[in-house]
């Protein structure tokens, strides 16, 4: 399993799926995820990647308890 790397100020992970449709899949439930947080990630996709990095703008562009607890969250989808 890749683990959650902190590399300047964010917490960053990067998931690979089968096609850019399971991609995009995991996209909306992280979507969901971070509103009902009200934490919202600095992402991309290409195809079958999503690149997630989490940091938190209130508080300096830094990593947080908030960016932990959002990355445990989105592990478990």
């Amino acid at each position: 399993m890749i683990m959650w790397i902190e590399q300047d100020n964010m917490l960053k992970k990067t998931f690979e799926f089968k096609d850019f449709t399971e991609a995009f899949a995991f996209m909306t439930r992280v979507a969901f995820l971070a509103e009902k947080h009200q934490h919202h990630p600095n992402w991309s996709n290409v195809y079958h990647r999503v690149e997630i990095a989490l940091t938190t703008h209130d508080a300096g562009n830094i990593v947080t308890e908030k960016d932990y607890k959002l990355a445990k969250e989105i592990d478990l989808i």
